[in-house]
């Protein structure tokens, strides 16, 4: 079973919540990141991306960037930005996008539940990005970035959460600029603590990783390079878990630079092989499984895998699956889309017409959409422990970095 904790965590001064908080540090470049933070001191940029601070031509990676990420992070603390929480406790999450709510428990994962697969991954790791991230938690003694944890419902924790929100103040309760609303509550009733910890031991059997697979990661191997030395906090990870029933994934789009030399009705003539294909008059979103939008020449298509085209495996039934054995290897000759330069990947946030966008300038020749990924197959594909082919998932809404951090080591 799991075994969470509450923490004390690093959190802003309510006055200054809505300038601390900002957006996850790997969904913005550099140049972004220095945009986005102009003119705001206490962004939380400053800290998961300090190379904003630093020359333009810093190399991001450099230990002159973890340097700079600590000396912010003690700056914030030392001027009150942020405090550190007086004792242990749970924080609810609530994010609102477009009318829809999803609410999470904030806490500390175990890093032995992740080392023993308690904690499923479906997705492969990449060094680089590991040590990224290694190096930022080793340097600031913190874990800045929140991994989203995703677990089958519990009505106990359903109810007790939805109590807390019902009769409790929320500390924070901000509009970021994109729109989304984001509430936090804090659960410092030992009681309530007590009782949480002691469902998730009992009634959950594990947890699934969403979102935050290389935060995860290098959140274990910091603890295995401390060895013994490794300070209390560095046994857990920064996590929020949301109950299974409120997550929403969104699609995962797209991009092809070339035809591989084929023209478009050669393309087509190829494709109808192992898929029934139609004109369609506008942008095309699948509204079902084994169904793909196809946008080149001006013209989106919809096209419906045939049967007997792909296994009912928890890999190969999955859409992404589908698309390579079909498509992308037997006639784009795209043979591994995590290494390919021909191939770019586009989240379903950003619209269709984001991919019309990309191919009518030129830029790219073809793009697919596709229907999302169910939390369902996320689980089947963990449980089987399978990984997810590359870019499978896109989860919306994400968390923002600044709110809640964890410390590994009690003074910074």
């Amino acid at each position: 079973m799991i075994t969470i904790s509450p923490f004390k965590a690093l959190r802003p001064q309510a006055e200054h919540a809505k300038q601390v908080a900002s957006r996850p540090y790997d969904v913005l470049n550099s140049k972004e990141a220095k945009i986005e933070a102009q003119g705001n001191p206490f962004s939380f940029l400053h800290i998961t991306k300090s190379e904003i601070d630093l020359p333009d031509d810093t190399d991001s990676h450099s230990q002159q960037v973890y340097d700079k990420a600590k000396n912010n992070l003690g700056a914030f603390i030392s001027r009150n930005i942020l405090f550190r929480e007086s004792k242990p406790c749970y924080y609810i999450y609530q994010l609102i996008m477009q009318g829809k709510s999803q609410t999470g428990l904030v806490c500390g994962s175990s890093v032995d539940d992740y080392e023993n697969d308690l904690i499923k991954k479906h997705e492969f790791t990449r060094p680089e990005k590991e040590q990224d991230r290694i190096s930022h938690i080793k340097t600031t003694g913190a874990q800045t970035g929140n991994v989203f944890l995703a677990y089958k419902n519990v009505a106990e924790i359903d109810n007790i959460i939805s109590d807390w929100k019902i009769y409790k103040n929320s500390v924070y309760d901000l509009m970021a600029d994109d729109g989304i609303q984001h509430t936090i509550w804090i659960i410092n009733d030992n009681d309530t603590i007590s009782k949480i910890t002691n469902i998730f031991k009992t009634q959950v059997p594990c947890t699934y990783i969403a979102d935050g697979h290389h935060r995860a990661a290098s959140a274990a191997k910091v603890r295995a390079a401390l060895g013994e030395n490794a300070p209390a906090g560095a046994a857990i990870f920064l996590t929020t878990l949301f109950p299974a029933s409120e997550l929403m994934i969104m699609d995962y789009n797209r991009l092809v630079k070339d035809l591989n030399g084929l023209s478009t009705d050669e393309l087509l003539t190829r494709a109808a092989e192992k898929f029934t294909i139609e004109k369609v008059m506008q942008a095309f979103s699948p509204s079902s499984l084994h169904q793909f939008g196809l946008y080149t020449g001006n013209q989106w298509y919809c096209l419906t895998a045939k049967e007997n085209t792909f296994t009912t495996d928890p890999i190969g039934i999955l859409d992404v699956t589908i698309l390579q054995d079909n498509f992308f290897d037997p006639i784009l000759n795209i043979k591994d889309q995590r290494t390919d330069v021909r191939i770019d990947f586009v989240g379903g946030i950003r619209g269709l017409r984001e991919l019309e966008k990309r191919v009518d300038s030129g830029e790219m020749a073809l793009a697919v959409s596709l229907h999302p990924v169910s939390i369902e197959q996320l689980f089947d594909i963990a449980d089987s422990g399978n990984v997810m082919p590359p870019k499978s998932t896109w989860f919306e809404p994400k968390l923002r970095d600044g709110l809640l951090t964890n410390l590994i080591h009690d003074i910074v």
